[in-house]
């Protein structure tokens, strides 16, 4: 499993590199270099340390989630497992944080298909709480509208699925007509019985509101970044445009957004009046501290997993 998870990240790399070097050819690489000179690099640790509360704030979602469904491990261990989660930051939609399932089920024999929906909500709530900076963005600037409202609906049709059992039992008998899903029966239910603890009203408020202060860590150090680099927009406007650019990454299922985020942080930027230069280099440095710092934070979270556990060295993951 590690060369496979090591494997896509180097490949991450690799279409991270050359986006990044076709952004500074775009941009003109000597224009990018003297962006970066101005930027005052002391604040480089303060916005690692903002990245480092959303992931922090985050785990506390994860954790409330293993509770709500009965799952009983130590915080030390339920901490390592978020953060080793990470590690998949840089995979389509991050499901490849699947991992975590797995790495639950290692520690205390919990089947997959249980604590597997808690990657969903997780997804879930971020999408929500990203769609409410996103839409009040969206009214005060008259852009993104459609999008924003689209993926919203989807979101809220989903959350209504989910909690209302009259509508998702009989979805799933039929799809349990299926030869092959019928097979997976009991996963399925497993599944289904723990994303319904979870989606109910209160524990779906609150973990909204936790995401909310979560991801407004992020879009606070995206406002340093831009007002350090002499662009002169609100709070409001670069929580819009990195709310924005993170749902439409999310919405490409390309691996971590890869160009996708990028594209549209430096689009919004530019029709903002910033140049070239300067959106570039802004993009790059907040995808430094947030994407890439999390791929990193979860390489060493891994090894430390490692460490107290032995080698992850499984090649495929069941349900069971």
């Amino acid at each position: 499993m590690l060369k496979k998870i090591k494997k896509k990240i180097l490949i991450s790399l690799a279409v991270g590199g050359l986006i990044y070097l076709l952004f500074t050819v775009y941009a003109d690489y000597k224009n990018v270099a003297q962006a970066f000179e101005e930027f005052n690099w002391l604040l480089f640790p303060f916005l690692l340390f903002l990245s480092l509360l959303n992931y922090l704030t985050r785990y506390l979602k994860w954790d409330y989630y293993l509770n709500i469904i009965n799952v009983k491990i130590s915080k030390l261990d339920s901490f390592a497992i978020f953060m080793s989660g990470l590690i998949m930051s840089v995979t389509p939609g991050k499901f490849g944080e699947l991992l975590k399932s797995y790495l639950v089920k290692e520690i205390s024999n919990t089947p997959i298909s249980k604590t597997a929906p808690i990657i969903i909500m997780e997804r879930i709530t971020d999408s929500i709480s990203l769609m409410f900076i996103a839409l009040a963005g969206a009214y005060v600037f008259d852009y993104g509208r459609i999008i924003v409202i689209t993926v919203s609906v989807f979101l809220f049709l989903l959350v209504v699925v989910l909690s209302n059992k009259k509508i998702a039992m009989p979805a799933l008998k039929f799809f349990e007509k299926n030869k092959f899903l019928k097979k997976h029966l009991v996963s399925i239910h497993s599944a289904y019985e723990s994303s319904y603890q979870m989606v109910r009203p209160l524990p779906l408020i609150y973990m909204i509101l936790l995401s909310l202060v979560s991801w407004s860590f992020e879009c606070w150090g995206y406002h340093i970044i831009l007002i350090n680099l002499g662009v002169d927009v609100s709070f409001l406007w670069a929580s819009l445009s990195y709310a924005f650019a993170i749902i439409i990454g999310a919405i490409s299922m390309l691996p971590g957004g890869l160009g996708a985020t990028e594209g549209s942080l430096t689009f919004l930027l530019i029709k903002a009046g910033a140049t070239k230069n300067i959106a570039v280099a802004s993009t790059f440095i907040v995808r430094v501290v947030t994407l890439w710092f999390a791929v990193l934070i979860g390489i060493f979270s891994v090894s430390f997993y490692q460490h107290r556990f032995g080698k992850i060295s499984v090649d495929s993951v069941t349900t069971e």
